[in-house]
């Protein structure tokens, strides 16, 4: 590969850091609010529940697909230009979810929005890397962190509210309305300079040829395993103890609430602490919020719980994906992009194997199950995170 890795000259302009914000919260937003619309979608396309459901399912497997194609499209035609013309497509595709005439047109059309909408968070997060020194990077990632976590937040609570009082078309089409002007607005963002592109293949044998990025994406999987798998739990375990659907998603929701409250202590503390530390910070917090929700489903326990986990999410996951975009600089798109296919990978692998305990109710075992896991992530990332030393690219 003929490429170099961009270097990082200055801090990210406050303008730049607002619109790649606003991209990851309308990514999120998009992703996470079919979830509570799903039991009114179908009534109102005349059919069963079962019929819309891969109306989600579509969506999260094309989000993942294309996560790596975006990345070596980045890496070849720059952050800016991918990031607009996926959100073109994005925006077209959500208008098409919201005019939907039937269930069959709504799942081709989440399926491309999901496509779509997965260059979003990666070319984000890249453009980061590409932009801001390592050493003062966490900084714009976390504001990064707090965006997509506000998106996930709103969809939860926002979506189904809307769903239900108006129309769930359109939820559908406010993701939409944003993309295209992210379209145009994206203008303004200038394109990091890249070296000149090699095969199209390369960013794959510079990413999959690095112990280094082997090591990071294993420990990406067990995070997306503990974190985002286990974490889908946490609603189905408050209305299998009898609470409302809509309380269960708010307090599901309060996980948002506590990454963007953490995400500003991060950004306070990176530099004063070191790597390792804020690492073992949020695995802590993961752990005590799966042992007491092993402990106790109750309401007041796992609004704690929630809390404790979106802290630990800002805590550590934002340490290591700091790391992840100085693994690969030179094919830092596609690492980047890899590192988030081993996370979704990791929570779909959880999520599928604790399926049969929480058909029983069985939801004690699993968070306690999530605990013990908390144990090697946090020892693995830690002692990953410690044997490379001060970033750099």
């Amino acid at each position: 590969m003929t490429s170099t890795a961009p270097t990082p000259v200055a801090a990210l302009p406050a303008s730049s850091l607002r619109l790649l914000r606003t991209a990851g919260f309308v990514s999120n937003f998009d992703r996470f609010c079919i979830a509570p619309m799903l039991v009114l979608i179908g009534p109102g396309l005349g059919v069963a529940l079962p019929a819309v459901v891969p109306a989600a399912s579509g969506y999260y497997l094309a989000y993942g697909l294309m996560q790596p194609v975006w990345g070596v499209a980045g890496d070849r035609w720059g952050r800016v230009r991918v990031m607009r013309v996926s959100l073109t497509g994005a925006a077209l595709a959500a208008f098409a979810s919201a005019l939907a005439p039937d269930a069959s047109v709504l799942i081709g059309a989440r399926a491309l929005a999901g496509a779509f909408f997965a260059a979003s968070i990666a070319a984000s997060l890249t453009y980061v890397g590409d932009t801001v020194p390592a050493a003062t990077r966490q900084r714009p990632l976390s504001e990064l962190m707090t965006a997509f976590a506000l998106g996930t937040a709103v969809a939860t609570v926002v979506a189904g509210a809307l769903a239900h009082y108006l129309t769930w078309r359109l939820v559908f089409a406010l993701p939409g309305v944003l993309a295209a002007y992210l379209t145009v607005a994206l203008r303004r963002l200038p394109e990091p300079e890249r070296g000149r592109p090699g095969s199209l293949l390369a960013p794959f044998r510079v990413v999959l040829t690095s112990r280094r990025q082997w090591y990071v994406m294993a420990v990406a999987m067990l995070e997306g395993a503990v974190l985002l798998g286990f974490l889908t739990y946490l609603a189905p375990a408050l209305e299998a103890h009898g609470v409302p659907t809509t309380a269960a998603g708010a307090v599901a929701a309060l996980y948002g609430v506590g990454s963007m409250a953490a995400a500003q202590v991060v950004k306070r503390l990176v530099g004063q602490w070191s790597p390792v530390g804020l690492i073992v910070a949020g695995g802590v917090q993961m752990a005590l919020a799966y042992l007491l929700a092993g402990c106790s489903q109750s309401t007041g326990a796992l609004v704690l719980v929630a809390l404790l986990l979106g802290g630990g999410w800002s805590f550590m996951h934002s340490t290591i994906q700091s790391w992840a975009t100085a693994v690969s600089p030179t094919a830092r798109a596609t690492g980047v992009a890899m590192f988030g296919v081993a996370l979704y990978l990791g929570s779909a692998v959880a999520t599928e194997l604790a399926a049969s305990a929480v058909q029983e109710h069985g939801y004690r075992p699993v968070f306690w199950l999530a605990a013990l896991l908390t144990v090697p992530l946090t020892v693995a990332a830690a002692a990953g995170r410690a044997r490379c030393g001060p970033l750099g690219d």
